[in-house]
């Protein structure tokens, strides 16, 4: 009892190192992000036809935080793959780290891959449909709150949507899914992935079909690698028998 005691608050303890790393790269990434805050506003806004206007002096750190806290989330994700690979590290066999490693930076890509595919085209085409159902009824006016809250909310969920692949490969190195498992479950993976691409997108077809047909595209991919990863695991396993 003792001994499963000490092994416990040891774990406790690992994990407590682990997330003073990643918090403390998030903060030095903050930081870093806020002195060079202006730079990412003026990038974000060029070529915006209308001039972002603020309701207060409080709109002005809230832009700066919020860019700052994204820009230190988004870089913050390879040290937080790191950290929880060291943590589970101990339970893993030597081929098994060695793979699993190696999905740290494709984590990272994907991720930025999925904010540039939600900047570049989900967010130019959402915002164009909805400034034409004003057409000349209304005046056009954005606070810099709402714009910046409205990219975001169309930008970030594809960051985390394309990490699907890597997610689905490392739970598949570690035992906890299989392919034939993901194979069972697509019919319900379709519907919560059109579910969430209607979500997201403005209320018109060809937005709705932009965005399922890549999503559905990496599930299927999700799948394939899931199929590749479990197979060498199989293989290894009957070479170890």
């Amino acid at each position: 009892m003792n001994n499963h005691e000490m092994d416990l608050i040891g774990h406790f303890e690992e994990l407590r190192k682990r997330l003073i790393y990643i918090l403390g790269t998030f903060i030095l990434l903050f930081i870093l992000s806020f002195v060079f805050v202006q730079d990412i506003y003026n990038f974000l806004v060029q070529g915006l036809e209308v001039k972002l206007a603020i309701l207060g002096p409080s709109d002005i750190l809230w832009v700066y935080l919020i860019l700052s806290c994204i820009c230190a989330f988004s870089g913050t994700i390879p040290m937080a793959a790191y950290q929880i690979w060291l943590f589970v590290r101990p339970a893993l066999k030597a081929a098994e780290r060695k793979i699993t490693l190696a999905y740290i930076p494709a984590l990272f890509i994907l991720f930025l891959v999925g904010i540039c595919f939600g900047y570049f085209v989900i967010f130019p085409m959402v915002y164009k449909f909805l400034l034409s159902l004003s057409a000349d009824m209304f005046m056009t006016f954005f606070t810099t709150e709402k714009y910046f809250r409205f990219l975001i909310h169309t930008t970030l969920p594809f960051g985390f949507l394309f990490e699907l692949p890597v997610i689905i490969m490392f739970l598949t190195s570690l035992g906890v899914l299989n392919p034939y498992r993901l194979q069972k479950m697509r019919k319900y993976s379709y519907f919560g992935l059109i579910v969430t691409a209607v979500i997201i997108t403005p209320p018109d077809l060809l937005s709705d079909i932009l965005v399922v047909i890549p999503l559905l595209f990496l599930y299927e991919c999700s799948v394939l690698l899931s199929k590749v990863v479990y197979r060498r695991k199989q293989r290894q396993l009957n070479l170890a028998a």
